[in-house]
């Protein structure tokens, strides 16, 4: 979109539980074909969002009842995905071994996203994960789409 012209925007929260990486994955699968992405961008951002959010459900450090919230925002040729929870705790990048089963998620978000990044939470408690993918709207996308009506 324009500079002028708000993101669009989808959240939702999950409990912090193991089956919530699934959850994530079906919830972004479902808007990536409301917002009419691409396959390649939708597929890469559904992988991404998984170990994002598993690391939040199984790392995060925190008192029982804590959620772990996702925010998903389109705008200029861009699809931004945060994870938020409530473990002040960054992530780290790790040197997997070749024998080691865990310690390459972050390795692969660096890997497949076009940025990522983290910050603590501005007002509360925790820390957002978040990334970035390029795409480019076709005139089928819901993002040109907004842009045709917005401009006539």
């Amino acid at each position: 979109m324009n500079e002028g012209n708000s993101p669009l925007t989808n959240e939702w929260w999950l409990p912090r539980h193991p089956r919530s990486a699934r959850r994530a994955r079906a919830y972004l699968r479902v808007l990536a074909d409301v917002w009419r992405l691409q396959d390649e961008v939708a597929e890469t951002a559904v992988l991404i969002l998984s170990e994002l959010t598993a690391n939040a459900c199984v790392h995060a450090r925190v008192p029982r009842g804590r959620h772990v919230r996702t925010r998903c925002l389109l705008f200029a040729g861009r699809l931004r995905i945060e994870v938020a929870d409530a473990s002040e705790l960054m992530p780290e990048p790790r040197a997997a071994g070749p024998d080691d089963e865990g310690g390459r998620g972050l390795a692969l978000v660096a890997a497949l996203a076009d940025d990522w990044g983290t910050y603590p939470r501005p007002y509360g408690i925790g820390k957002v994960v978040w990334f970035e993918l390029k795409w480019a709207p076709d005139h089928h996308s819901v993002e040109s789409q907004f842009l045709e009506r917005s401009v006539t």
